[in-house]
């Protein structure tokens, strides 16, 4: 935050296609802060190939979000390309400020509620689903179970309805799983978190549930904050 300036500062990069990411920021994001997004192209399918094809055009789109201003942190909006592109994501970015990713965002929520067996359901075709699931297994989170629902367009994905996603969630459930995480920030799974928590009785987590809850943790953001489901009583710091 630069001295004289009262709003903490975020900078948000969403696929060209995400419907999804900016209103469940306006949900997420606490009063005296601001979120400032630019989109980079993205053509569908969400296949591993389509992709990684975004991994260079990360820092020219990090670099439109106010020049010279200082911002405390920053977001790359796309669970399934944050794992596709790995490691490399942050280099990609740059190292302007600190970078969040649904990715690192659900993993800073595991280690905080001590969790690190899930289920998981993803909107996207096998394929994809599994390059997400074989990322966070290479990062020590164990599922158990999970269910794809095959589309391949992430704009269908954010017109799905209440009742498909309810039923994809029951779909990834599993005895074994002590949590589920919801993967594609394109997915309209927000208002739905506190439903499926109290039927299944267990944490639910969603991509823009955590990448906005790791991005506020991160920068210390006081005071109460406007998330939904158990993740938002907890805090790293």
């Amino acid at each position: 935050m630069r001295p004289g300036d009262p709003i903490r500062r975020f900078g948000l990069i969403a696929l060209a296609t995400d419907m999804t990411i900016e209103g469940d920021a306006a949900r997420l994001m606490p009063q005296g802060t601001q979120l400032h997004t630019t989109r980079i192209a993205f053509e569908n399918p969400t296949t591993p190939e389509s992709l990684r094809r975004t991994g260079p055009l990360l820092r020219a789109a990090a670099d439109l979000i106010l020049p010279g201003v200082p911002l405390d942190g920053m977001i790359f909006g796309c669970t399934s390309a944050a794992a596709a592109l790995g490691d490399r994501v942050a280099q990609e970015v740059g190292a302007r400020t600190p970078l969040v990713t649904p990715i690192s965002g659900l993993l800073r929520a595991l280690e905080t509620v001590g969790i690190s067996r899930i289920g998981l359901l993803t909107p996207y075709l096998p394929e994809t689903a599994d390059l997400v699931a074989d990322h966070l297994e290479s990062k020590g989170v164990e599922i158990v179970a999970r269910h794809a629902m095959g589309h391949a367009d992430d704009r269908d994905m954010a017109r799905l309805m209440p009742g498909e996603i309810i039923d994809g969630v029951m779909a990834a459930d599993d005895p074994r799983a002590e949590a589920l995480f919801l993967s594609c920030t394109a997915l309209p799974a927000v208002p739905l978190i506190a439903e499926l928590e109290a039927r299944l009785g267990k944490p639910v987590f969603s991509s823009n549930q955590v990448v906005f809850w790791a991005t506020l943790d991160i920068a210390r953001i006081p005071g109460d904050r406007p998330g939904p489901g158990s993740l938002f009583r907890y805090c790293k710091w």
